[in-house]
């Protein structure tokens, strides 16, 4: 049964969207799709948990009204000049780098090698202002379609502050580029991210990117999406840091489509916010391509990450492996929901998907359900989900040898992440994920 549609909120209105788009640059079509994307927001409702996906996680609490678009800063609520300390990016030699801080662009670095190139990295608030032309085609194709829900429409209609890296035919990057959003307290008014990622590897291509949010533990909302266009014979690897504070509403739709020939290597950390509802989707759209999705989650005190994955076969001879593992302390809660579809054309296939979870307190909770959905008969397509307590005995066998009890649990906490670790090719990402999960352990009796 259909939901009856509710009064959109106070501060997301047409006339806020007026006004919203009264201090940008957008190209007409943009504008027109913005607009699309408004009216679908204003005519969905919130989800409830009388929907299949929306019945393990709870958002009676949210408030949606206490949100407004992002504003410009000004001499009574000036913008914070400095953003959270970055973790991915910590010794790392880049080509690039950019930051956000509470939706609007505060400084982008890039190589002049790069830009030699053709290369386009950096404010896409900005760039799709300059190059419209060329960036068109991959808006209009909607990957995140935003008439998928409520939070969907309201990205699309209101997005601002995001990051762009568009790599042209044959281009390959050495080094990685980086970019950070992040959300900082000021002297008023709602803390409200809308940044859109979009990626655009040309046939050939290959490249980098280093992502992450961070916020302080301030109520606030991020309502965001991530589209990866991963071009015949491109290789990008993506990763992915969520490490908003506890305050952080966090909704996001995050969509790959990886075609002919091409490599996608996917990996998400999620560290932070309050309440995370996620949809990542991978769609391999041409024959031969190739996709691996790590992630890496760690949970304490009351938080409820919900993170709902989607592997789609649309072609012949591709594969896709998938690896998440989580780890939960306190009383919070873990969502996974994956689902592995082939469909009818998708001959050859081989998919994979594991679910595994590791609890570290008695109350607790991990929710996995992986699920199939094969339409082709020539396929390779397995999961499974584990859920599991710390052996003692493991405690116990480190406590005789003079560990303490939180210094053995980190090293099961880390063995337990290393099969995950293993898979990342990047030092620096395997570094950064571990230590932020070590530092957080407590020591339970």
């Amino acid at each position: 049964m259909t939901s009856a549609p509710v009064a959109p909120s106070a501060a997301f209105t047409a006339a806020a969207f007026e006004a919203f788009l009264a201090d940008r640059r957008d190209p007409p079509w943009l504008v027109d799709l913005r607009r699309a994307a408004l009216a679908n927001f204003l005519e969905l409702p919130l989800h409830s948990r009388r929907e299949e996906e929306w019945m393990r996680t709870d958002i009676r609490l949210f408030r949606l009204e206490k949100f407004a678009p992002p504003q410009p800063p000004d001499a009574a609520s000036p913008e914070p000049s400095t953003a959270p300390a970055h973790l991915l990016s910590a010794g790392v030699d880049l080509a690039g780098s950019m930051t956000v801080v509470n939706g609007r662009h505060l400084s982008t670095r890039v190589d002049d090698e790069l830009k030699a190139k053709g290369v386009l990295f950096g404010s896409l608030d900005d760039l799709v202002a300059e190059h419209g032309d060329r960036l068109r085609p991959y808006f209009e194709r909607r990957l995140v379609d935003f008439g998928a829900d409520k939070f969907a429409a309201l990205h699309a209609a209101f997005w601002t502050g995001g990051t762009l890296l568009f790599v042209p035919r044959g281009v390959a990057l050495e080094k990685p580029l980086h970019n950070l959003a992040g959300l900082v307290a000021r002297g008023g008014g709602s803390l409200v991210d809308l940044s859109k990622i979009l990626v655009v590897l040309e046939d050939g291509a290959s490249a980098t990117l280093l992502s992450e949010t961070a916020g302080d533990d301030s109520p606030a909302l991020h309502c965001g999406s991530i589209e990866l266009f991963v071009g015949p014979g491109a290789s990008l690897r993506y990763v992915n840091l969520q490490h908003w504070g506890e305050g952080t509403w966090h909704f996001a739709h995050q969509k790959a489509a990886v075609d002919r020939d091409a490599r996608l290597q996917w990996t998400i950390g999620a560290l932070g916010a309050r309440l995370a509802k996620v949809n990542q989707h991978v769609a391999l759209v041409g024959p031969y391509a190739q996709t691996q999705v790590n992630g890496v989650m760690f949970t304490e005190r009351r938080q409820h990450l919900s993170y709902h994955t989607l592997q789609h076969h649309e072609q012949p001879h591709c594969t896709s492996d998938l690896l998440y593992k989580g780890a939960l302390q306190d009383d919070s809660r873990l969502v996974w929901r994956g689902m592995i579809r082939v469909d009818h054309a998708a001959q050859k296939t081989n998919a994979y998907q594991r679910d595994d979870n590791l609890m570290l307190s008695d109350a607790a909770r991990a929710d996995s359900i992986p699920g199939l959905e094969i339409e082709a008969d020539d396929v390779r397509c397995t999961h499974g989900a584990t859920a599991g307590r710390v052996d003692e005995s493991q405690i116990f066998y480190a406590r005789t040898r003079g560990f303490t009890r939180k210094e053995a649990m980190r090293m099961i906490v880390a063995g337990f992440f290393q099969q995950v670790f293993d898979r990342i090719e990047i030092e620096s990402v395997r570094e950064a994920l571990g230590l932020a999960i070590g530092r957080r352990i407590r020591e339970y009796e």
